[in-house]
């Protein structure tokens, strides 16, 4: 499975029907959706398709055709999406009409194409699944927790200060999770405490 960094778009246009298409990831895909309805008042649809994987590792799709005839727009684009195994990501496609009729054959081509070529020009990465574990340290263990997780180029996805400690959520791939746990149990004594398993 692949993924994605960074937002790209590209332009494309067939019959005179400009179609602005975006692949983003999944974390930024309402916020540019909202954006993209405010930029584009005048767009006459602005189509997308999305996929992510669960937290039982099931993929979860969803799609739109906004407006167009249905089944034209938004699952053309997700096919597209499956074909190069993108998950976490979305796409959203803004059409400006161009005065002429493109067809059902015609609206499948031109999302499909335009879905294929943000995707052309973005640098896909290897998607790696994650699990979140959460564990406990306490005050003064703080800065060495810290230190690991930014020499590692890992993220806290949460973390809570408490009265016996600091509870945090980090999300590890299985080789990421060996090598901390590596790390953070040699501090059990002293106020490490995993929370799960």
């Amino acid at each position: 499975m692949q993924t994605i960094i960074e937002t790209t778009s590209i332009s494309y246009e067939v019959k005179k029907s400009t179609f602005l298409s975006y692949l983003v990831p999944l974390s930024e895909f309402n916020a540019l959706h909202v954006k993209l309805k405010n930029e584009h008042p005048k767009a006459s649809h602005i189509v997308w398709a999305k996929r992510s994987l669960n937290e039982y590792g099931q993929i979860v799709e969803n799609n739109s055709d906004d407006g167009e005839p249905k089944g034209t727009s938004g699952p053309p684009v997700l096919n597209v999406m499956r074909g190069h195994e993108l998950i976490d990501v979305g796409i959203l496609i803004v059409r400006y009409f161009g005065g002429i009729k493109l067809g059902t054959g015609g609206l499948v081509r031109a999302y499909g194409s335009s879905a294929k070529e943000v995707i052309a020009h973005s640098p896909l990465t290897l998607f790696i699944i994650k699990e979140t574990i959460s564990f406990m340290s306490a005050y003064h263990l703080v800065p060495r927790f810290e230190h690991y997780l930014l020499t590692h180029h890992l993220e806290s996805i949460n973390r809570e200060f408490e009265n016996e400690g600091v509870k945090w959520d980090v999300a590890l791939s299985e080789e990421e999770k060996k090598s901390f746990l590596l790390f953070a149990l040699v501090f059990e004594q002293d106020g490490f405490r995993l929370l799960t398993q």
